[in-house]
């Protein structure tokens, strides 16, 4: 990047993440959006930004309780990801019903996803980065490869065209879980609402894994948070539709 002329610094700046007013998180399962990014969701959701999520799978094979039945842990994933959602301030839900761990094509979920987009007509899409280095979870990879191609083919046609509901090319993606975070967000005053959306996933989450997270994410918020000289902060990769296809520098934006 230092090879450039300073006039292409616009050219490699990440979008300003406070300049959204409409976005659209997608997440493989109920509770990773909260996980991943609940203090960004929380923060935009208290500038005013509209704030819509997108749940591909019901997360019906996760559940503590051993007794329940899938249908059963459908049903109270669902209820804890709207209540999780709008703790942090989220207002819209899209449940793509599809069953968990049984996530396998690109193609037709980013068709999915590039319809809600054109629904929501969101400033930025978010999804889980499918790029992680060791990440093993199917449903988070093909949900981020699709999130990603869904974001190039919303703006255009031919491709899950509806009647009366026009293309929308989103301006920008932002990956969560992601190893290279190059937007931190100062979540300083927004963690507890964070933890306490995580703690809404009771199906999910014991005790003693949410003390761990919690311990693990202030750590981590806390690492993040020295960079920018604030005291807690959260991590995306924030590219543009420039940024995405064929740039070859995307990963030192």
């Amino acid at each position: 990047m230092n090879a450039f002329p300073p006039e292409l610094a616009p050219l490699l700046a990440p979008p300003d993440v406070h300049s959204f007013r409409r976005v659209l998180c997608v997440q493989p399962h109920p509770d990773d959006v909260e996980i991943g990014m609940g203090g960004i969701v929380a923060a935009l959701a208290d500038s005013g930004c509209h704030v819509a999520y997108l749940t591909a799978t019901n997360g019906d094979r996760g559940n503590i309780d051993v007794n329940a039945s899938p249908e059963q842990t459908a049903a109270i994933r669902r209820r804890e990801a709207e209540a999780a959602g709008r703790h942090l301030g989220a207002s819209e839900f899209i449940f793509l019903d599809h069953g968990d761990a049984t996530l396998c094509e690109i193609l037709p979920l980013s068709v999915e996803i590039a319809r809600a987009i054109r629904r929501v007509k969101p400033d930025a899409l978010f999804c889980p980065d499918p790029w992680l280095p060791y990440e093993s979870h199917l449903d988070h990879i093909i949900t981020g490869r699709a999130a990603a191609n869904a974001f190039m083919i919303c703006g255009g046609r031919g491709i899950g065209d509806e009647p009366g509901v026009a293309p929308h090319p989103v301006p920008a993606i932002g990956y969560y879980f992601t190893a290279k975070p190059n937007v931190i967000v100062d979540i300083t005053r927004h963690f507890e609402r964070k933890m306490e959306s995580v703690a809404i996933h009771k199906s999910q989450i014991d005790e003693r894994t949410f003390a761990l997270y919690r311990a693990y994410f202030e750590a981590r918020g806390r690492a993040l948070g020295a960079r920018r000289g604030f005291g807690i902060g959260e991590g995306v990769k924030l590219l543009s539709r420039l940024h995405a296809h064929c740039f070859a520098e995307a990963a030192d934006v």
